[in-house]
């Protein structure tokens, strides 16, 4: 770990800039002993398409972001606190190749990273900060991770009834608990899940059925044994909502190109020591 740069004139200098860039639409991010590891360009994959996004790596967060002039200015800021993070290496598709999962109990999604080396260096410094974190309040690692969405262009049809066939006219809605692609027909139900929002959620029919059953189970067992009280995570809560195709990025610089992300010599990440 990098402690020793925590009250550090370039450690301040380096989070202020990304204060900066984010501007007043972002968090305050300078806090007593965070220190920014590293940061850099990853393709995330959104709903409709993959999308390059900006991250930054501090020792207890993972920020990330909309590109808008890239190194000058980002939006739609999203906090994830490492305590809650978990990652699982992927196999690389025909659209993303160095793949990988950041799972969250809010929020998971796939990122890929422009060369294979840059992949081992997020996972490894990732890594290397959520065994600091647990073991520092020692806290057990997450097992609760919401799923991620799958893309929009995944499927043609309802991956539930199999039947609906999707159009301009057919919508596609995603199941707030499985992540699937399903009809309106499929989706008509809303189910309560704290963890994700304070809102009723759109869940498919089959995961409604599974909720119904195991709200009933809890139910039972909390009349057995009081009901154990868990600590927030200090600071923040992970982001959830999906920021692929709601925010005016679609405005922003569309870089870099796929051809470009993946073949160029350019390295899109960098990390401090």
């Amino acid at each position: 770990m990098v402690d020793h740069l925590a009250n550090t004139e370039i450690n301040s200098q380096r989070i202020a800039a990304v204060e900066n860039c984010f501007g007043a639409s972002g968090q305050p991010l300078a806090v007593p002993g965070r220190v920014l590891l590293g940061e850099g360009i990853l393709t995330k994959e959104c709903r409709k398409k993959p999308k390059p996004r900006i991250f930054f790596l501090f020792n207890d967060i993972l920020v990330y972001g909309s590109i808008v002039i890239n190194k000058r200015k980002y939006n739609s800021q999203h906090i994830i606190p490492l305590e809650d993070v978990t990652l699982e290496t992927l196999p690389d598709t025909l659209q993303m190749k160095n793949r990988w999962m950041i799972k969250t109990s809010k929020k998971s999604f796939v990122v890929s990273a422009a060369s294979l080396t840059e992949r081992k260096e997020w996972i490894s410094h990732l890594e290397e900060c959520i065994r600091h974190l647990l073991t520092k309040t020692g806290r057990q690692p997450s097992t609760e991770h919401a799923a991620p969405w799958i893309p929009d262009k995944a499927t043609d049809i309802c991956m539930r009834c199999t039947q609906t066939k999707f159009s301009t006219l057919t919508r596609r809605h995603h199941c707030r608990k499985c992540g699937f692609v399903v009809c309106a027909d499929c989706s008509r139900q809303r189910f309560l899940m704290p963890r994700l929002s304070p809102k009723p959620l759109r869940v498919c029919n089959l995961c409604y059925r599974q909720l119904l059953a195991e709200k009933k189970k809890e139910a039972e067992a909390d009349r057995r044994q009081p009901e154990p009280i868990h600590s927030a995570i200090p600071g923040y809560e992970p982001s959830s909502g999906d920021d692929s195709d709601k925010s005016d990025d679609d405005k922003a610089d569309q870089w870099p190109a796929d051809t470009e992300f993946y073949t160029s010599e350019v390295s899109w990440s960098s990390f401090h020591s």
